[in-house]
Parts: C-alpha cells; sequence; structure tokens
C-alpha cells in the first residue's frame, strides 16, 4: 500500500536520513564519478549478477577501450566480447551492442534523456531504466534490484514473496513514492547535510543509498543493525525479524551436472571450436566437450571423446578438473588431453587449430578459460 499523508512525516525522515548517510558512507566509485550516462548505463548492466569488486577493473577498461557509445556500436564482436570475458551472461553485452546501434541510429548518437525511450533500448528494463534515468539525468525514477527489496522488506516488514506479482508492484510504489518525496524536498526540509546538496543530486542519491545500504550494512547475512541509518524507523529490527526477511521462498534445488572437454594439440596448435547463435555463451569459443549422462554412457571419457571426433581418436592424460557454479547448477568439467590415431580424419567442423597466443586473444566462457589456463601453464607460457 502507499505511503499515506498522515505517514509523511516518517517518510520525510527516512529519505533525509538515507541522504545524509549516504553523503557520508558512500564508496568512491569510479562510475560515481560522472553523469555521463553511457558511463552508468555500461556499470548497470555490469553489476547484474556480479560484484563490485569484480567489476570495477572491468568497467575502466570498458570505458578506456570503449569510451563512446559510437565505439560500442562500431566494435567487432569479438572485441566486446573479450573486453566482457568472466563476466558472464554474455546475451547483456551483445544487447547493450544492439542499443548502442539503436541510439546512434535513432537518437543521433545521444543517450535518450526520456525513461520510457531508454526502457525501449535492447537489454534495459524497468530497473536498469530507472537507475540510468535516476542517477544520470536525476529524474525521480524507481529503481527495484536485491539490495532495495531487502532494504524495503525490512524497512516497512513486507512479509509476503516479493516475487509475487502483487508484493513486488508494492515496492515498487513504495520505491518510486521515497524518490519522489526526495525530488519534492524544499530547503528548509533539508538536514545540515542535505542542505549543501543541489537539486540536481537529490533522487540520483536517493535511489544510490537505497542501493549502498542494501550492500553495505542491509546485507543478506549478518545486517549491521547497530550502525543503519534506518534503525529506529525498521520494523523488522523492531519485531526482531530481520532475519526472516525478505521472505524469498524455498530455495531452488540444486542440479548436479558434468562435462568433459578434450585437448587436441597438432604441431603448436589446439584445437578449439565456437559456440553457434541461440545458445548459452553464443559466439564464445571452447575446446570440444560433451555432456555426460546416462544416455550417451557417461561413465566411458574414451567413448565420448569418439562421439566428440568421432573414430581414431582416443582420450589420453586428465589435465585438470574444473567446478563451477550457473544458477541451480553445479558444474565439473574434467579435461583430457586427447590422441589423434593415424586413421583419424577430423572434418573440417570439428573446430579450428590455434596458437596459444591466439588461443589468449579469443573470447571463452569461465570454465574454458581456466581449462586454457591449465594449458598455459603445463606450457609455461601463462599470458
Amino acid at each position: 500500500m502507499p505511503l499515506h499523508r498522515k505517514a509523511k512525516p516518517e517518510a520525510d525522515a527516512i529519505v533525509r536520513a538515507l541522504l545524509d548517510w549516504f553523503a557520508q558512507a558512500a564508496r568512491n566509485l569510479p562510475w560515481r564519478r560522472t553523469r555521463d550516462p553511457y558511463a552508468i548505463w555500461v556499470s548497470e548492466i555490469m553489476l547484474q549478477q556480479t560484484q563490485v569488486k569484480t567489476v570495477i577493473a572491468y568497467w575502466e577498461r570498458w570505458m578506456r577501450e570503449l569510451p563512446t557509445i559510437q565505439a560500442l556500436a562500431e566494435a567487432a564482436t569479438e572485441r566486446i566480447h573479450k573486453l566482457w570475458e568472466g563476466l558472464g551472461y554474455y546475451t547483456r553485452v551483445r544487447n547493450m551492442q544492439k542499443a548502442a546501434q539503436q541510439i546512434m541510429a535513432g537518437h543521433g548518437g545521444d543517450f535518450p534523456k526520456d525513461y520510457e525511450a531508454i526502457l525501449e533500448l535492447p537489454g534495459i528494463g524497468r530497473y536498469t531504466a530507472g537507475a540510468i534515468a535516476s542517477i544520470a539525468f536525476n529524474e525521480p525514477k524507481a529503481i527495484l534490484d536485491g539490495n532495495v527489496i531487502r532494504v524495503l522488506t525490512r524497512l516497512f516488514g513486507i512479509a509476503e514473496n516479493p516475487r509475487e506479482k502483487e508484493t513486488n508492484e508494492r515496492l515498487w510504489r513504495l520505491s518510486g513514492e521515497l524518490v519522489e518525496m526526495a525530488a519534492r524536498f524544499s530547503p528548509e526540509e533539508k538536514g545540515a547535510r542535505t542542505r549543501t546538496m543541489g537539486d540536481e543530486e537529490r533522487c540520483s542519491h536517493l535511489n544510490q543509498a537505497l542501493m549502498e545500504l542494501g550492500a553495505l550494512v542491509c546485507t543478506p547475512k549478518q545486517p549491521k543493525c547497530l550502525v543503519c541509518p534506518l534503525r529506529s524507523r525498521c520494523i523488522a529490527e523492531r519485531t526482531g525479524k530481520v532475519e526472516e526477511l525478505p521472505n524469498l521462498g524455498p530455495r531452488m534445488m540444486t542440479t548436479s551436472r558434468r562435462f568433459v572437454a578434450f585437448i587436441m594439440e597438432k604441431d603448436g596448435r589446439f584445437l578449439v571450436r565456437q559456440r553457434p547463435a541461440g545458445v548459452v555463451n553464443a559466439h564464445l569459443w571452447e575446446f570440444p566437450n560433451i555432456e555426460l549422462t546416462r544416455a550417451n554412457d557417461g561413465s566411458n571419457v574414451a567413448r565420448a571423446a569418439r562421439k566428440v571426433f568421432g573414430a581414431g581418436v582416443k582420450a589420453a592424460e586428465r589435465l585438470c578438473v574444473i567446478k563451477h557454479t550457473i544458477t541451480r547448477y553445479r558444474i565439473t568439467t574434467d579435461a583430457y588431453r586427447t590422441v589423434a590415431t593415424r586413421t583419424a580424419k577430423l572434418s573440417d567442423s570439428a573446430g579450428e587449430w590455434r596458437t596459444l597466443a591466439q588461443l589468449h586473444r579469443l573470447a571463452f566462457p569461465s570454465a574454458q578459460r581456466r581449462i586454457l589456463r591449465h594449458i598455459s601453464s603445463k606450457a609455461g607460457k601463462e599470458p
């Protein structure tokens, strides 16, 4: 339910506390030193599913290599994949390039200021559009990500699952009302610290404060309630339900999967293949591999090698074992050096032969890149 008129003084206090806290506690992140919507857009897309400490180096390198919307629009696909390598969810970067091309064609290369126009760009949803509009243009637009959900459900004592439609919309309304209230602050309502903040910053800082509070204080585990600027107004803190909120429902069951990757070398070159369009990690490179299942007699690695390459190929020594997690999947990949017999006849579709130096210029999925590091280490040629 919305914030009613009688709740306005309390809401004013919440907004003022957030703005004052952010003025003191905000991290000095590189994308906070600019109002360039392109730079802010890049940071927001990178921060999806990725920790801030990881994103910083990626963002700085990206902005050096592709400093403008035009540079992104015109970049080769291989280049944007390589710059994104390690961040995962590569559809994000391909959508960024499509959006950049759309901006060049439809907006003269200028990032649109209108919220609805931002929302129409490929790969930009309600949260990202709100973040860009508020942070870059100080528009009073709502945001709602995992951090903000956690802050709002605890602050207002919302026990229902935020993934359910009605509850989710309620959270969007609350977020919107807080940022709109920040936009309406009059000079005499500002506190000692917010008094130095210009009108062009309050919506930006309010939304960033919500996200920052969730990242630094109102954390999923062991939240720092004693130093929270909203502690005296937090219903979850008052009722002892901080650890119970947000109520995200039962955890998704994990599934184990096993793959075998095959490392074939010939005259100092290694066989790799590019993943096709329309699949996970499309257009990235990989060593030939197969998922082991009961259906394909996954207990026999040599037989799996023959399924990948055909007759005349056998798996030899194991090079390494890579374990990683993607959403609910716990994935193990065994990498084997593979030997081709004299009778082996690999088709052109099996892949391409590349040197180690060439491999390091290609973009690989995370697990496959770790295999490449093992190969380089064995060869004594770490990049």
